[in-house]
């Protein structure tokens, strides 16, 4: 087997850490203690197409492979964990339940929002 990862799974894995490292490290003790939503980061996530990461580019997702999006949250779960949970439930439970099982108008009205964060 190889387990080196594809240039584009770098990328992703780079990318990944430097969003954690630049934009989620300098309030997440303030976030923490305040017990505050991290709402502007998951935007910025999801304008970084890291919400809607394994949703077909149809509806607005990144169409990316699962190993992408363990690297993303190994990545943002190092620096701020809740923020990690948010990825992870929008892009596992949610988004994946909807384009799974959702009908193509569910897919529309919700699915495309979620996958653009």
């Amino acid at each position: 087997m190889n387990f080196d990862l594809t240039e584009e799974h770098k990328a992703v894995r780079d990318a990944a850490r430097d969003f954690a490292q630049n934009v989620l490290k300098p309030g997440v003790i303030d976030r923490d203690e305040e017990q505050r939503f991290p709402a502007a980061e998951i935007k910025e996530l999801g304008e970084l197409g890291f919400m809607g990461m394994m949703v077909d580019p149809k509806y607005g997702g990144s169409g990316m492979d699962t190993l992408s999006y363990a690297l993303a949250i190994e990545e943002i779960s190092k620096v701020d964990a809740s923020t990690s949970v948010c990825l992870s439930v929008n892009n596992s439970l949610v988004c994946w339940g909807l384009e799974t099982y959702g009908t193509e108008e569910q897919k529309l009205k919700y699915l495309v929002p979620l996958a653009k964060g």
